[in-house]
């Protein structure tokens, strides 16, 4: 039974690869702080985004559904409060929901939902990526050689952004966490590290770039998978032309690993200030990111596929509900944290629940297995064919609108080395999850809403050629920051 009523504090880095982590059995990174929080509480190791990039993965982190319910398809299309998030439906019921950090929602003088936003970070003029709107004969963007050349030590616009916002959550526990409420707040505390720029400070990348890091997995190009959606994204994002020698491959990784314990800092340093104030008593912590990163395997750097490194996310809980030390295999979603932070708050998520697909965590945590699959699909940038990615057991069946399916047994084959679509003894399994598929969505339906909607950004900013010019942003600036097109 639990007892109502306890406030939360949400954090979120962004692009973390959930394998990156002490706690997940990364043979490199040191991440003492998140390995402290598994330690306290349960870590979810088979959890996944609703989509592997930024945008749409942020918006339905905030409205608990999936993008298909929802309708933000890319990172050009960005949640703008029209639909009630789990900050409404908190603020309505009396609650403080206060959000430090990047949003990535679309323009600062929206209602999101929040009783204040601190220092948030929007998609840039309302506009994002454009470019990722052009899904056939895709551009060549340039972002690959910012991510390249900018990996290295030092301090970037990013860096000092996450400075500002740990700063300012340690400020808020201690003069805002222990007021007098009548209902328990949630803190919504977001990062940007690890996200490129690849620039960690130099006590931290040098802990990397000091030793040999061993290479990504199928980084050889005669090891790649050559699947042509992954082809589409390769020839788009031109990694290829940037990472073309082991050493640029080893800045890049150092620059990563480097961003991972950089953030891990400053989660700890969060964590001291809950010590210090006693917050365990009556408050639940959880971290996780919007998505996680290729990091060179198959030749890949970024998101926006579907393999566990990017679909995949890191998720730790600790509070009332979730056992010390503890670990759960059972497929999550980030649709599951709307229901959580709903019924941790005192509120009945059942009283608004209205097509949400989400499962309280702590339930799952307690051994409740649903009776679902678990979704991601993607619709953006770099790809010229919807992708859906569905967790039926331990199978990860992945559709492509355009061209051949993917399967893979996730029990045998974590690393996703054997894809067992073409394989006969495996055409009923192949078959089962698409027909899984099929009774949660219609894949061509909504591949078709997506393009329409897609089409009419695309016209309303003067079409492909427009977007085209205005170049490839790489990354969203920072508060303050200028904006970068080269």
């Amino acid at each position: 039974m639990y007892l109502p009523g306890r406030n939360v504090i949400v954090i979120m880095s962004d692009e973390h690869n959930p394998k990156v982590m002490g706690c997940a059995g990364h043979p490199v990174v040191s991440t003492p702080h998140l390995d402290e929080l598994a330690r306290r509480g349960t870590r979810f190791s088979s959890a996944y985004t609703t989509s592997p990039v930024c945008v749409p993965a942020r918006a339905a982190f905030a409205l608990g559904k999936y993008i298909h319910q929802i309708g933000y398809w890319d990172n050009a299309d960005a949640y703008d409060g029209a639909r009630p998030s789990w900050h409404h439906v908190l603020r309505t019921a009396g609650h403080q929901v206060v959000s430090i950090g990047k949003l990535h929602f679309n323009r600062q003088d929206e209602d999101h939902g929040f009783s204040e936003e601190k220092i948030p970070m929007h998609i840039l003029d309302g506009k994002g990526d454009l470019m990722g709107l052009v899904r056939d004969k895709l551009p060549r963007r340039g972002g690959a050689k910012k991510m390249a050349g900018m990996a290295g030590p030092g301090e970037s616009s990013y860096t000092r952004y996450d400075r500002d916002i740990c700063a300012e959550t340690q400020i808020w526990l201690r003069s805002q966490a222990r007021q007098e409420r009548d209902k328990p707040w949630v803190l919504f505390v977001s990062f940007v590290a690890p996200h490129f720029p690849l620039t960690a400070p130099p006590e931290h990348y040098y802990r990397y770039f000091n030793q040999k890091l061993p290479m990504p997995k199928l980084y050889a190009r005669e090891l790649r998978t050559d699947h042509p959606y992954l082809q589409d994204y390769r020839n788009s994002f031109c990694y290829d032309d940037y990472f073309d020698s082991e050493a640029d491959v080893q800045r890049a990784l150092s620059g990563y690993f480097g961003l991972v314990s950089f953030m891990d800092e400053q989660v700890g340093k969060i964590m001291t200030a809950f010590d210090e104030l006693g917050l365990a008593a009556n408050t639940d912590v959880i971290y996780t990111s919007d998505h996680g990163d290729n990091l060179g395997s198959r030749g890949l750097w970024g998101k926006s596929t579907m393999y566990e490194e990017i679909a995949g996310v890191p998720l730790i809980c600790v509070g009332q509900g979730y056992a010390p030390s503890s670990l759960v295999e059972t497929p999550v979603s980030h649709v599951d944290v709307f229901p959580t932070l709903l019924n941790v708050q005192g509120e009945s998520f059942e009283s608004v629940a209205d097509g949400h697909p989400g499962v309280d965590l702590r339930e799952i945590a307690k051994g409740q297995v649903p009776e679902r699959c678990v979704l991601s699909e993607y619709h953006g940038m770099g790809s010229r064919s919807s992708a859906f990615m569905l967790r039926v057991g331990v199978y990860k069946y992945v559709h492509y609108g355009e061209y051949q399916p993917q399967l893979f047994d996730l029990a045998k084959d974590p690393e996703e080395l054997n894809d067992l679509a073409t394989n006969p003894e495996y055409s009923d399994v192949l078959a089962r999850c698409h027909q899984q598929l099929t009774a949660m969505l219609d894949p061509q339906e909504v591949d078709q809403r997506a393009r329409r909607r897609q089409a009419e950004l695309l016209a309303l900013h003067g079409g492909r050629e427009a977007v085209i010019a205005r170049g490839d942003l790489g990354f969203t600036p920072a508060p303050g920051a200028a904006s970068d097109f080269r």
